[in-house]
């Protein structure tokens, strides 16, 4: 499933729709084969070694710098007629498994080979395709992040109890286990399916592509996507969602934004949960904000209780002023 962390791969992955107590199965690998024109340059490729190893690589584009006489050959790719004849090399005594676009310069026999991949194509063409069924449908789609308890579940409930007069909401829940969350949302009355990762540690667009399909939301209505409970891998995968709501909690310490910068950086909101325990944890609330600003200068930041209701009527207004914004008429 993740070429980024290296999580899963056991392929199960399920969809329950608590409406209809219906349980779909996701093949994992059902969508590990895309490929595009030369317009989009994505593509797979491999080299075969010299003791017979085959190495696929797959991305948008890549250059192969060789000593004059040296050649590649390539399957898959349509970069051009002349490359024709392999290049043996020596197996690789390491792999290499990053979280960005990463380049490879690895010297073999006095032959360089730099490859410039982006291991996230595959992942971010799907999101735009999910990014324009929810805007050709009015849909506002969020995507709630954040470690795992600090209170996602408890704000999106209670969200969708104080806003059902004036929101359509529908949940696509993601857990690598159980349907409780999903159960608990279900009792608010909204529409809710529930994506379990087995062992992964994320939601990526093609299980929000299954979700919204099994899910059906109306036209001119609010998607939550509730994200498993992470604050690394979430961060990279673009789901099709409109914005990122990163959750935090008052009892997970002040320094999370500087510890794991890059979900804050991405997200355009961070709900600070459970302010009615200040009292009673050693949070440093003024520095927390500082560190959230020197992470992300554009943030926007409220400070919430889920469970008493304070603050969170300036996150009902952010929230219905994202509606008006794009024209989503679901506000009544």
């Amino acid at each position: 499933m993740c070429v980024t962390c290296g999580c899963s791969g056991d392929g199960n992955i399920t969809i329950t729709n608590p409406q209809q107590d219906e349980l779909l199965k996701i093949d994992a690998n059902s969508n590990q084969h895309h490929h595009t024109d030369n317009d989009n340059h994505y593509y797979e490729h491999s080299h075969t070694l010299a003791d017979g190893t085959v190495i696929t690589h797959t991305h948008n584009h890549h250059s192969h710098l060789l000593k004059e006489g040296d050649t590649t050959q390539e399957s898959g790719a349509r970069s051009g007629p002349e490359k024709t004849s392999a290049l043996a090399l020596e197996p690789p005594a390491f792999s290499v498994n990053s979280q960005e676009n990463y380049r490879l310069h690895t010297q073999m026999h006095g032959t360089t080979i730099s490859l410039e991949q982006d291991i996230l194509a595959k992942n971010n063409l799907m999101a735009a395709q999910n990014r324009g069924w929810f805007k050709g449908r009015n849909i506002i789609a969020l995507n709630l992040v954040s470690s795992p308890g600090a209170g996602k579940t408890t704000l999106l409930t209670r969200t969708i109890n104080d806003l059902k007069g004036q929101l359509s909401i529908n949940v696509i829940e993601g857990d690598q286990e159980t349907v409780n969350d999903a159960l608990k949302i279900k009792e608010t009355g909204c529409k809710v399916v529930q994506i379990n990762t087995g062992t992964g540690c994320h939601l990526d667009a093609a299980m929000v592509e299954k979700g919204y399909t099994q899910l059906n939301p109306p036209l001119d209505s609010v998607v939550m996507i509730e994200n498993v409970g992470n604050l690394v891998c979430p961060a990279l995968f673009d789901l099709g969602e409109q914005a990122k709501v990163a959750i935090l909690s008052v009892t997970e310490g002040e320094d999370k934004p500087i510890k794991y910068p890059h979900m804050f950086r991405a997200s355009q909101v961070m709900i600070l949960n459970k302010i009615d325990l200040l009292p009673y944890v050693q949070f440093d609330l003024e520095r927390c904000i500082e560190y959230t600003l020197q992470v992300n200068p554009q943030i926007q930041i409220f400070q919430v209780s889920a469970i008493t209701g304070t603050g969170l009527e300036n996150w009902y207004e952010w929230l219905c002023s994202q509606c008006q914004r794009l024209g989503n008429s679901s506000i009544k």
